[in-house]
């Protein structure tokens, strides 16, 4: 891949569109993430975001696929997730029930050994959707359907690419993000009862893996290294970090809410986070200024009425820690 045939990221607002349980919402990129974004490509390498909860890392990678024209692939993980998860999943208690009531029928040899063929309930895991899509596409029909099918944007094809969105990382055991960088470093994984390997297929680009981590747990040094890595953090001046916050609530509500409110939320948050830090707890951040706006214009669509109203709600949205002792 060369330098021509890495698209641009733009930095004009990108509305992103639902799809399946992810909101309608709208994005920005920074010049920082739109670089980081593109570099990731060009080194066909996995980009780990990192930032506190609620700064915008998963919903840079829908903007990622948005404005790439790509499928958007998201899974997020647990504390029991496993790395074979996102290859493929067995439904072992679908496969007990069937031969439980097969058992209590009558059916020949042949007939049970049909239907309780193991590729029957076997389910495409997120690599597997972005690695072969159509291969995917015909296990997840032969397994009935278990997992969610990815929803794919208009006009879209299997040659145009996927975004695949590895969701908090640090959740997991040190196993997955090993697991992961072995498989995205062949380009392929193993299924059993499959004959073939899942591979990245024949004229399609390398999927472009973001993974984000709230820092919740230290990820192995080996996989940290063969990511590129993007850090995001809010401006550490007040002025910056106020003028940063209104801008991005801008972006989501326009003139729906008061220039007065857009500042004075911004100036509370700003208090409030330091008022935990000096308690060593986690402050409000992006994500809790966004809900605060959200309730201040449901609950008062005139913004000449909105300042009175952001007294009241305030500490609902931005205070979420029990006050300290006097």
């Amino acid at each position: 891949m060369n330098a021509t045939t890495i698209p641009s990221i733009h930095l004009d607002e990108i509305p992103l569109p639902q799809r399946g349980s992810w909101p309608a919402t709208v994005h920005r990129f920074d010049e920082t993430s739109a670089w980081a974004v593109r570099a990731a490509l060009a080194a066909q390498r996995p980009l780990l975001v990192r930032g506190e909860p609620g700064s915008g890392k998963s919903q840079m990678a829908r903007a990622a696929a948005e404005v790439l024209g790509r499928l958007f692939v998201a899974e997020v993980v647990h504390a029991r997730s496993e790395s074979q998860e996102l290859q493929w999943r067995f439904d072992a208690l679908g496969r007990l029930g069937d031969a439980q009531t097969m058992g209590a029928g009558h059916h020949s040899p042949e007939e049970v050994r049909q239907r309780l063929d193991q590729r029957n309930y076997l389910s495409p895991g997120a690599l597997w959707w972005v690695f072969n899509w159509q291969s995917a596409v015909a296990q997840h029909e032969r397994g009935g359907g278990q997992t969610a099918r990815p929803q794919p944007p208009s006009g879209w094809a299997p040659g145009k690419g996927c975004v695949l969105l590895i969701d908090e990382i640090d959740k997991a055991e040190a196993d997955l993000p090993n697991g992961l960088l072995e498989t995205l470093g062949n380009g392929a994984f193993s299924v059993p009862w499959l004959d073939e390997p899942v591979s990245t297929a024949e004229g399609t680009p390398t999927p472009l893996v973001m993974i984000t981590t709230n820092e919740e747990r230290e990820l192995p040094a080996a996989f940290v290294r063969r990511c590129l890595v993007l850090n995001l953090q809010l401006p550490k001046s007040e002025n910056e970090f106020i003028s940063a916050l209104i801008a991005r609530g801008r972006l989501h509500f326009k003139q729906r809410c008061a220039d007065a409110v857009y500042c004075d939320a911004a100036s509370q948050l700003w208090r409030d986070r330091q008022a935990a830090d000096d308690q060593g707890l986690q402050g409000p951040g992006h994500a809790e200024y966004i809900d605060l706006l959200r309730v201040v214009v449901t609950l008062e669509p005139d913004p000449g009425k909105q300042s009175t109203l952001l007294a009241h709600v305030q500490d609902f949205a931005l205070r979420k820690h029990p006050p300290a002792n006097e």
